[in-house]
This record gives C-alpha cells, sequence and structure tokens, in this order.
C-alpha cells in the first residue's frame, strides 16, 4: 500500500507536499515511487479498477493499523513485491532515457532486492527501525540546508522546511533508542495510510467517472498549501519534541548497573566462595543491617560465574544462632540491571513476603540475585540448575559472611523460600542441595505459586495481558543457554525486535510500560512465537526443566484459585505428578487472591508461611497432604 498520494491524480507539486508529511511522521524509507508501486499501476487504470483497489485498501487498513504483526509482515510483502514490479518496468520500458544496459542492471538489481527483502523478512524488520532513523536524520540535514540556501522561496515555505527539518532529526534520534516503538508506529501508520490511499482512490475514481477524465480533481489553492503545510511542520515539531522528552524520562528511569557487580579477573576454583562484600542500604527495614555480597556459583552446565546477593538481620541481640531464610526473587526482568539489589525495591520487587515477621523473628535473610542479574552472562530464567546452583552457592557465601560480621550468627540450618520464578528455583534447589552442596543443611522448601510446569506456564502466556513480555525472557534465557535452541526458529520475523527490547527492560523501570503496549498490541494479534514453542528443541529444553527430582526436605506448596499467570489446573497436576512418584508435600490453595496477592500484605498465607516455617526451625515433622489428593 502506498505512503504517500492520496489519490493517483494530484499533480506532482502536491504529491511531494505529501510525501513530506509522511516522511515527517516516521515513514520515510517508503516514501519513493521504488516501495510505492500501487499508485503508478493504478494511474493508468480504469476508474471501476481504482474504486476496487481503493474499497480493498480501506478495508486492509482498517484490520491492519490495529495488527502490528499482519501490519509488519504486509508492509514487509508490499516493499518486497514493489521493488520487483519497478524492476519489471524497468527492463521493459524502452521509452526510458537510461542506456539498455543500466537498465538491465537496475531492472535486476530491483527485483533481487525485492527477492531479498521477500526472503529474509527478520533481517529486513530488524533494519527496518536503523533505515527509519538513518532516513530521518538525513532528510533532516537535507531539508535544513535546504531552507538556509533556498532563494526565491517565500518566508512561509522556508520556515515550514526548516521545522520539518527539526522534527525529523528528533524523530531520527527517537527511532535510533527505540526501535519496537518505531515498528509499532510504523505498522498502525502503514493501516492508516492505507485507509488515506483507499480513501483517496476512491474519490479520484468516482470524479473520474463522473467527468470522465483524471485530471478532473481540483488542486488546492496555493495560499491554503502553504499555510497547511506550516501547520502540518509545526505539529510534527510539537509530536517529536513530547515523543522525545517521554523517551528521555522513560531512560532516566532504567537502572544502573555499579562497579561492584565486576567480577574479578581470577575467580577461586570453588562454588560458593564469598569475592567482596559492602554494606547495603536500599529500602533497608529499621533496626536491621544489610550487606551486598558477590561470591562464585555455577552456570547450568557447570561452568564457573558469578552472582550477587544481599544478606540482612536484625540488630536486636540474639539469644542463639540466627535461623536463616534463603530467598529465591520472583521475575524482576531478563538483562543483568534488573537485578533486585540493584533496584530501587529490592525486596517488594522481587515479591519477598513477611519481611517484617523475619525481622520480627531476628532471622537472617539471604537473598540471591541468580548470575546473570547484576553480573554478565545469560540469567536462567525458568532454567532450575542455573537459578538452584545460585541458590545453594548463595548460603555458602552468607556463611563466608557470617565468619566476618559478629551481627550475623548464622545458624546451620536455612529454610528456603520462593515465589513464581523462585518457587520453581526452590523446587530445584531442593532437588540437587544432597549433590551439588551438601554442606547447606535445608531444613524445609516453600514453593509459592511455582512455576513448577515450565510446558503448561508457556502455553498460558498469550492468555496472559502481556504475557510476551514473560515469554520475551524465556526466549531470550533459552536461547543464550543452549545451543541447541535457536531464536530465530521460534521467533516470528516480525516480532523479533520486539521481543529482543522486551528482554532489555526491567518490570519495575517506566520504559516496560512501552513492552507492556507493544505486548497488548502483539498478543491482540498473534502469538510472537512463529512455531510451537512447546515442540522441538525448546518444547524438550523446556520439560527439561520441570522440577521431578526428589526433595528429602519438608515441602510446602502454596497455590492461589484465581492465579491467571500459574493456573490452578497445571499446578494440581504438577503436585498429583509428585505424590504419584512418591514425594511427601504438603499442599495448600488460597482463595480470593491473584499470582502477586499470595505474597502480598493481608494474605492468609503469611500466616500460615511463619507458622511452617517456625515448626521447620524448631525440628517438628511436616504434614504431608498427598493421601488427601486421592
Amino acid at each position: 500500500m502506498p505512503h504517500g498520494d492520496s489519490t493517483h491524480s494530484q499533480s506532482t507539486q502536491e504529491q511531494s507536499t505529501q510525501g513530506e508529511s509522511v516522511q515527517a511522521t516516521g515513514t520515510t524509507p517508503l516514501r519513493g515511487g521504488r516501495a510505492r508501486a500501487l499508485p503508478a499501476l493504478l494511474a493508468a487504470a480504469p476508474w471501476w479498477v481504482v474504486l476496487a483497489a481503493g474499497l480493498v485498501c480501506v478495508w486492509l487498513g482498517f484490520g491492519l493499523a490495529v495488527k502490528p504483526l499482519s501490519s509488519l509482515a504486509a508492509l514487509t510483502f508490499y516493499v518486497g513485491a514493489s521493488f520487483i514490479a519497478s524492476g519489471i518496468v524497468d527492463l521493459i520500458d524502452r521509452e526510458r532515457a537510461a542506456a539498455p544496459a543500466t537498465r538491465m542492471v537496475l531492472g535486476w538489481g530491483w527485483i533481487a532486492s525485492g527477492i531479498v527483502v521477500l526472503a529474509w523478512s527478520g533481517a529486513t524488520m530488524a533494519l527496518l527501525p536503523l533505515m527509519v532513523a538513518i532516513s530521518l536524520i538525513v532528510s533532516g540535514l537535507v531539508r535544513g540546508i535546504d531552507s538556509f540556501r533556498g532563494t526565491g522561496t517565500p518566508a512561509d515555505g522556508r520556515m515550514a522546511t526548516l521545522v520539518f527539518a527539526l522534527a525529523d532529526l528528533i524523530l531520527g534520534v527517537v527511532s535510533l533508542a527505540w526501535p519496537d516503538v518505531t515498528l509499532l508506529l510504523l505498522a498502525f501508520l502503514f493501516g492508516v495510510r492505507t485507509v488515506i490511499f483507499g480513501l483517496g482512490s476512491i474519490w479520484s475514481a468516482l470524479v473520474q467517472a463522473r467527468s470522465g477524465s483524471p485530471t478532473a480533481v481540483r488542486r488546492r489553492p496555493t495560499v491554503l498549501r502553504h499555510w497547511t503545510r506550516l501547520a502540518g511542520a509545526v505539529l510534527s515539531l510539537v509530536l517529536a519534541v513530547a515523543a522525545a522528552g517521554i523517551g528521555v524520562q522513560l531512560r532516566d528511569g532504567a537502572p544502573q548497573l555499579s562497579d561492584f557487580y565486576t567480577a574479578p579477573e581470577t575467580l577461586p576454583a570453588h562454588a560458593g566462595a564469598l569475592l567482596k562484600s559492602e554494606p547495603f542500604t536500599t529500602a533497608v527495614p529499621a533496626g536491621t543491617k544489610a550487606w551486598r555480597i558477590l561470591y562464585t556459583t555455577t552456570r547450568a552446565d557447570s561452568t564457573p560465574t558469578v552472582a550477587s546477593a544481599v544478606v540482612l538481620t536484625s540488630l536486636t541481640p540474639a539469644t542463639g544462632p540466627r535461623p536463616v531464610i534463603t530467598w529465591a526473587h520472583g521475575t524482576t526482568g531478563y538483562a543483568p540491571a534488573c537485578a533486585p539489589s540493584n533496584l530501587a525495591e529490592p525486596f517488594t520487587s522481587g515479591a519477598l513476603p513477611a519481611l517484617d515477621e523475619i525481622v520480627d523473628n531476628g532471622w537472617v535473610l539471604v537473598t540471591t540475585d541468580y548470575t546473570g542479574m547484576g553480573t554478565q552472562g545469560p540469567q536462567p530464567y525458568l532454567i532450575g540448575q542455573g537459578e538452584a546452583r545460585s541458590v545453594l552457592d548463595s548460603v555458602r557465601a552468607a556463611k563466608a559472611l557470617d565468619a566476618e560480621q559478629a551481627e550475623l550468627d548464622m545458624a546451620e540450618g536455612t529454610v528456603v523460600w520462593g515465589h513464581s520464578q523462585g518457587g520453581q528455583a526452590e523446587l530445584w534447589t531442593g532437588g540437587i542441595a544432597a549433590s551439588y552442596a551438601p554442606d547447606v543443611k535445608i531444613s524445609g522448601v516453600v514453593a509459592m505459586a511455582p512455576a513448577s510446569d515450565a510446558i503448561g506456564l508457556v502455553e498460558n502466556l498469550p492468555a496472559i495481558a502481556g504475557g510476551s513480555v514473560f515469554a520475551s525472557y524465556v526466549a531470550a534465557a533459552y536461547a543464550a543457554t543452549y545451543p541447541d535452541v535457536s531464536f530465530n526458529d521460534y521467533i516470528a520475523p516480525t516480532a523479533r525486535t520486539f521481543v529482543r527490547e522486551m528482554s532489555t527492560r526491567c518490570l519495575t523501570e517506566p520504559g516496560v510500560l512501552v513492552s507492556l503496549i507493544s505486548a497488548i498490541a502483539i498478543d491482540k494479534n498473534k502469538t510472537i512465537f512463529s512455531k510451537d514453542p512447546t515442540q522441538g528443541a525448546l518444547g524438550e529444553r523446556l520439560r527439561e526443566n520441570t522440577p521431578v527430582l526428589p526433595i528429602p526436605f519438608a515441602l510446602f506448596i502454596a497455590q492461589e484459585e484465581s492465579d491467571t499467570l500459574v493456573i490452578p489446573p497445571v499446578q494440581d497436576a504438577y503436585v498429583a505428578a509428585r505424590c504419584v512418584d512418591g514425594q511427601e508435600l504438603e499442599y495448600r490453595k488460597y482463595a480470593e487472591k491473584d499470582h502477586m496477592g499470595l505474597v502480598s500484605e493481608g494474605s492468609p498465607l503469611l500466616g500460615d508461611l511463619i507458622a511452617w516455617t517456625k515448626d521447620r526451625i524448631a525440628g517438628k515433622p511436616a504434614a504431608d497432604t498427598c493421601n488427601d489428593l486421592n
């Protein structure tokens, strides 16, 4: 569909004005005739063909305007087909001034370009935001020069050109900073421009049918055209400045990493070694003291790496060694800067429940960030071995810190808690502790709304508003961790830029609004996956990360009956399967709370959590509710 002429019978001057208007809205790469062959094809067509094409464009445009992935796919097809059509015209138009050899080179060159665009749409989508940005910046520079050099041009015309130039430059920078926003705008504008082109074609066809001449469409008066152009330029500049201002605000709210997370060049040979520590004061409750630590651990494939954590204790004198709570946080993002210890709310951002009760009871809290959060390297998002090793080695490192800090006085055993992603991490922690870290004494495992079944979770993500955000974390983590899982094999070409950008933003930063808008727009259209993520290499890896190892410790699994993310039927099936395999556990379900509400203040789970934890610390036997499920 075209991105310039609203009717094919307008004058060259008026088409140029329209092209500039489109350029200011961010569709510059499509301004040239090579990328919009339809107007030329319709120019000599009978009126009834133009009318039919207009009606089809209006119908398609309305649908495409609200479907970003479909719109971008259509845009890619249109550009590729236009290149091919343009090349064919070069080959068959013998009346052109160019030499035959030149026409052959141009023709076959444009045909080849069109084939490339159609065959490698993923690369096209990845480059499109950059093409838009470069085109806008170049356009802005050229327009700016023209506005200063333009002799004989009316003052209002030079002013409009200069304003358009500023708008182009600003929008070019914004396009570089926000490639997924650029694609959303392109998708929307492509649909809108398709509607406009269709309406213009319908009007042109009706005028042509009535008058018998395609030149019957009246031109706008020159004065009106000049003022319309100036008003459009000012509006474009206002929108560009507003977009840039919003972008700066969102970028300023993104967390930045400090040098603390930088690993030393050489690492100790053993996992759980304390590398460094520093006092930690961010959102630390009154009457407590905390440290941020960096320690050695291993990835899922046993590669040595480092991770960070926070260790917190009450300043109230204890009568004996302090019981330890080891916390595995819920999803905060995928990128390194999303580490809870790096965020403004390090405890609540990962959905830690009952912090006040931990402090009041005089317990020590150890909270890992996982590898790849704070530190470099892929985060083991929903990759059980990687998460669990970070948890177990954080306890080891905290023990080393205990030897340096008298306030800690840690007891030998620990109760491990986790929610959502962290719930899965704790199920894996309980399963590998005896083999990976037999020196870490676990008194009990609590998994709150755990992502116990990775397959079930991924299958449910399309039903969740913004589910593509979590899917982007899964895609990024599994592609980075497993050589047999290819990102491009599973993510639709038109969605790849969106998915990559989503995975760079933390759930607590303002910029996540862009991810949510993108995800909601995409989810209403289609899934980000080009094929079933539960099949093939990705499906096999997801199944590998379902925690089915026996847990030789007391196990408590909590589930909210109204949870729409980790849905109860999936959790029920997981628990039932574990009971059949002989796992002893206590399974409790809670009503009238959602996924996050399960661990929020006022949840009925919290009282049960503290009581169950105290019983494990006291060494009391745990209940087994598997028989109640039969």
